[in-house]
């Protein structure tokens, strides 16, 4: 099958008109600096901003008078806004340019972000968030299709991963600036500065980002956009891997920016916005060298060498934390299982999308990376939703062990039924 083969050629970087670049080999100092300001710096600016809200958002949704079941769906809504926004945003990268999705991300996430700190209602907020979900995918498929259009195989995973490893910098601050600016301003205020933040992210970009996409049908681009069918999902391995994601993503909803994991904090030791953020912050911190670590290990050993070992010791840390409720655990065993929790997601950061990179056709990267966010999408809206579920009908414990169990069987997954995409 095509989109499996081991040794596919490199990415050809593309001209500013979109052709393929020909000729010697050039140096990589301009490229390296374009991908910083166009990429690296937004991200890390963008990831502040969202940190900025990540201990604010259970508390302003309670201040709706909702349970903490409702409350989850202020997370839902963001992932339900980028799974319906995959497909549509995959095809516009593919059909018009990487350039101007990747402009307008920053721009829609920021203005949704300052009408939330407007809302009147819980239902105006979860609109707001439902519409920066389309602002976060169209940032996030832009960007890693920009990567795997410029990457080569053999560093895939360190390129991918730095990505998520620098934006985590901007998380580093983020929570605790928002635990601060809430505490003293006013919940509302995390969201202006996620806002402003989020506007400003774009300017480098602007004015330093020049199209990567390739040409469809020009000489010596490696694939073209015929080489791309839809029905090539619907194969067995394909299946196999989406399948594995969705139930992996699923798991690990809660725990990237903080999520249902905070709910639970907020409604079961009644913590504040401030101790959330000095948490998130000095987990950011310690996951930065991880998730760097794990692009290495993937280039040097495989891509399932980090998924596989990850995923498992990831749902058995979700048990512990049902664990923790239905032993009525001290919030120092919250502590030990959030920390344990942000260390193995930061392991994974990444990962599908260094295995959807090597697998994505040159003609159609936009396509595919859109398919392959769509089901993690997927999953991320399936975790608040399961964990609501789960609260209100058995509690704490039963939604932690449901969403333990899947992470599980994704590593079991992974580990049995994918074949290694890298080998070096």
């Amino acid at each position: 099958m095509r989109l499996f083969r081991r040794n596919q050629p490199a990415a050809v970087p593309a001209t500013d008109s979109g052709a393929p670049a020909t000729g010697a080999p050039v140096n990589n100092a301009p490229v390296n600096n374009h991908l910083f300001l166009s990429l690296h710096l937004p991200a890390i600016a963008l990831g502040f901003g969202m940190g900025v809200t990540t201990p604010v958002l259970p508390f302003f949704a309670h201040s709706f008078g909702v349970s903490a079941g409702v409350a989850s769906l202020v997370f839902f809504a963001t992932m339900a806004g980028g799974l319906t926004a995959s497909l549509p945003v995959g095809y516009l990268l593919d059909r018009f340019g990487r350039r101007k999705i990747l402009l307008a991300g920053p721009v829609i996430t920021g203005v949704s972000a300052l009408l939330m700190a407007t809302s009147g209602s819980f239902q105006e907020l979860l609109f707001w968030r439902f519409v920066g979900g389309w602002g976060q995918q169209m940032w996030t498929i832009s960007r890693l299709t920009v990567v795997a259009d410029s990457g080569s195989s053999g560093s895939r995973g360190r390129i991918i991963t730095s990505m998520f490893g620098i934006q985590q910098v901007g998380t580093l601050a983020g929570p605790l600036v928002g635990g601060i600016s809430a505490a003293t301003l006013g919940l509302e205020s995390a969201f202006i500065i996620q806002g402003v933040v989020s506007l400003l992210a774009g300017v480098p970009s602007f004015f330093v980002y020049r199209e990567t996409a390739p040409r469809p049908g020009s000489r010596g681009v490696p694939g073209a956009v015929n080489d791309f069918s839809w029905r090539s999902l619907l194969q067995r391995p394909i299946l196999i891997l989406f399948t594995a994601q969705l139930f992996g993503m699923t798991a690990r909803g809660g725990a990237i920016g903080g999520g249902t994991l905070f709910v639970y904090a907020a409604f079961a030791y009644e913590t504040d916005a401030i101790t959330l953020g000095v948490l998130s912050s000095i987990m950011a911190a310690v996951g930065i060298p991880l998730t760097l670590a794990a692009g290495y290990l993937m280039d040097r050993f495989g891509r399932k060498s980090t998924l596989v070992p990850g995923s498992g010791l990831f749902g058995l840390v979700l048990i512990f934390l049902g664990i923790t409720s239905f032993a009525s655990l001290p919030f120092s065993g919250f502590v030990v299982g959030f920390v344990l929790l942000q260390a193995f997601n930061s392991l994974l950061s990444g990962s599908w999308q260094v295995i959807g990179a090597d697998l994505a056709p040159a003609g159609a990267r936009g396509r595919f990376f859109a398919a392959g966010r769509m089901v993690s999408q997927g999953g991320f809206s399936a975790n608040p939703l399961v964990f609501s579920l789960m609260t209100t009908l058995s509690g704490f414990t039963a939604a932690f062990a449901v969403l333990g169990a899947a992470s599980i069987v994704s590593s079991l997954m992974v580990g049995g039924l994918i074949k290694e995409t890298h080998q070096r």
